[in-house]
């Protein structure tokens, strides 16, 4: 084992140098013209931005192996050379602005991230490309814009607004716009043109101009001081003259100013104490209107309370007291149909105990007539003469004859008798109906025996009296039954 040391040793040594060398080699440094940028997992930022990509510049960084890797941004300017033709103008008209444009990679905290995350990895001709088509859009739309003797004669406002708006959509991608330079500007009708010749004509009448007003001037420039001598001292009396004409007119106004502010202040005080007073009239109105509400309120709650809820407990009393009524009346109502009914039911129990034992009287009556019906139904009238006798008998019980007075001329009837006398008690007694008819009324026929024939008395004397003992019969079993 101790000869393996050295080696085991000797290994160790190197790995650690190797391991040295390799974290040496991982740590980088920026140089001022590029822009060190460092992505994989490179922790978490304020932003979602700072969290795709690290970007460094004028610095160093230590690169995490397997973790982290790193890549350059040159920032080395690109000129780009626009040359752009017929663009429409605010008067529509067709304008060629060739132009160069220098661009470069930004360094502001933040671009640097849209550089690191849209062009790390292309070359400068495709970031010049990419920046080309971005200018050609702005420029068109600052062309748009604008009319042509503007872009002509203001060129640092054509300038500044190309600026602008280019560096606005360059910043988008990590670029900077460091300058622009416009060449010459044309246009295809030639507007440009004539008024560059406008402008040279002008400029040589003015100069002709000049020089013929140079030469009057000299000719005139003698009178003209003796003239202007004579000017000046009397204009410097008028001036003297109007100086204190215009200090008076200035102190007038001075004061017809101060009286007016003064008038002016004076009026806003008073309408600000009318408004105040119909401010705080108007919120003592709303005051006693809502004050008027609520007691309005307070005295449709207390009528409320004092009638409307009386009359609704007597309502609700009157409904409960209509209820236990109608309750107590239908109950009574049952009970009285129950009592009806148990009546009748017993009235009809009691007629049909009566038809009952009636029938079976009238069965054993027939049979005591040995089934002759006939017989049956005289035994019945025996059994009834006296009830008839006695309602015959009825009929005239209660006409109160107290005196009867008959007038009778004494003139004889038949048999010597006076008609009325004698006719009067027969006619009389006359009136009540004979047996015979009565039962004819009736529906029936008396039997023979009872007609008063001698004859019939004789040779059915033995018959009658047997049925009459059989009826007494009858009679006495119905007496016992009811007894």
């Amino acid at each position: 084992m101790g000869q393996y040391a050295p080696l085991l040793i000797a290994v160790v040594v190197l790995f650690l140098f190797i391991l040295i060398v390799s974290f040496f080699r991982r740590y980088k440094r920026c140089p001022s013209d590029r822009i060190l940028v460092v992505y994989g997992k490179v922790g978490k930022g304020v932003s979602a931005e700072s969290r795709s990509a690290k970007c460094i510049h004028g610095g160093a960084a230590f690169i995490w192996p397997v973790i982290q890797d790193y890549s350059f941004l040159d920032l080395t300017p690109i000129s780009i050379e626009i040359n752009l033709t017929s663009a429409l103008s605010k008067q529509n008209i067709r304008v060629d602005v060739p132009s160069r444009f220098t661009v470069g990679i930004s360094t502001e905290v933040g671009v640097m991230t849209n550089a690191a995350e849209r062009l790390l990895g292309l070359s400068q001709q495709d970031i010049s490309n990419l920046a080309k088509d971005i200018i050609f859009g702005q420029l068109r739309l600052v062309v748009a814009t604008m009319d042509i003797e503007e872009i002509n004669s203001n060129r640092d406002k054509f300038l500044a607004a190309v600026s602008s708006n280019v560096e606005a959509e360059l910043k988008k991608i990590g670029l900077k716009l460091i300058n622009v330079n416009v060449t010459d500007i044309n246009d295809e009708s030639g507007y440009i043109e004539a008024l560059g010749k406008e402008a040279a004509a002008k400029a040589i009448n003015d100069a002709k101009k000049s020089v013929a007003e140079k030469n009057r001037d000299g000719s005139i420039g003698e009178a003209n001081a003796l003239q202007e001598q004579r000017v000046q001292v009397s204009r410097a009396d008028a001036t003297a003259v109007e100086g204190e004409n215009t200090a008076k007119v200035t102190v007038a106004n001075s004061n017809a100013n101060r009286r007016e502010k003064e008038a002016e202040a004076e009026r806003l005080a008073v309408a600000a104490e009318k408004v105040s007073q119909a401010k705080a009239l108007e919120e003592a109105y709303a005051a006693e209107k809502n004050a008027e509400i609520v007691r309005a309120q307070r005295d449709k709650a207390s009528q409320t309370a004092d009638i409307v809820v009386p009359a609704q407990v007597d309502k609700e009393k009157v409904e409960i007291a209509a209820e236990a009524i109608a309750e107590q009346t239908r109950r009574h109502a049952k009970g009285e149909a129950d009592a009806i009914y148990m009546k009748m039911e017993a009235q009809a129990k009691g007629i049909f105990e009566i038809l009952s034992k009636q029938a079976q009287g009238f069965d054993k009556l027939v049979g005591a007539a040995k089934g002759d019906a006939s017989s049956a139904v005289m035994l019945m009238i025996a059994d009834k003469l006296p009830e008839l006798v006695k309602t015959q008998v009825e009929a005239i019980k209660n006409l109160k004859i107290d005196k009867i007075t008959v007038w009778d001329n004494m003139s004889s009837g038949k048999d010597g008798k006076s008609p009325t006398s004698a006719n009067f008690l027969s006619g009389m007694l006359g009136s009540i109906p004979p047996f015979e008819e009565l039962f004819k009324m009736a529906g029936m026929e008396l039997p023979d025996y009872l007609k008063g024939s001698k004859k019939e008395e004789k040779t059915s004397s033995k018959e009658p009296e047997e049925n009459i003992e059989d009826a007494q019969e009858v009679k006495d079993d119905k007496e016992s039954k009811k007894k």
